[in-house]
């Protein structure tokens, strides 16, 4: 568990691949969007920082989290040459059992999505139980759990790559 003051997103540049010849997608939820702003910040920052170039960056929204699944999928079927997707949202808990069937749906159609397809899609939908916890993993005290997903996904891209060869 996260502690005050742990950067969870720390990372050593060193270790991470070239992604200079990398293409990015990245689909993103309005919902929440002080948080999704946050993660996908993060996210962009990271890829810039490792060399993706800006015009290799493609943004889409959609209206929430739970319509990542279909944003993701249509962004798969519309670029045959991105390399990874990130899926970025934001599901807070409320007073109904909404919040269960949002995060196990989203989390079940991305699952599905890596499953069936060719490109990696990377989960980076925080489910938190208050808009604080939201705010120390989109850029607060915890990191950018936005930083963690372009990690991974430009090691899974560079997986995707190698296991081609």
């Amino acid at each position: 568990m996260a502690t005050a003051g742990n950067n969870l997103s720390d990372y050593d540049k060193d270790q991470i691949p070239d992604a200079s010849d990398f293409r990015i997608g990245i689909v993103v939820s309005e919902w929440n969007d002080e948080i999704t702003e946050g993660l996908y910040n993060g996210a962009y920052n990271a890829l810039i920082e490792n060399n993706v170039e800006p015009n290799k960056i493609v943004r889409w929204n959609v209206p929430g989290s739970f319509e990542l699944i279909y944003g993701c999928k249509k962004m798969q079927e519309s670029f045959d040459m991105l390399d990874a997707i990130v899926a970025i949202g934001s599901v807070i808990e409320g007073e109904t059992k909404h919040f269960d069937f949002v995060c196990e749906g989203v989390t079940q159609g991305i699952k599905d999505l890596n499953v069936k397809n060719d490109t990696p899609i990377i989960f980076c939908v925080l489910t938190d139980h208050n808009m604080q916890q939201a705010r120390d993993r989109s850029g607060g005290a915890h990191g950018n759990k936005g930083t963690e997903a372009a990690i991974a996904a430009i090691k899974m891209a560079k997986l995707r790559r190698d296991a081609k060869y």
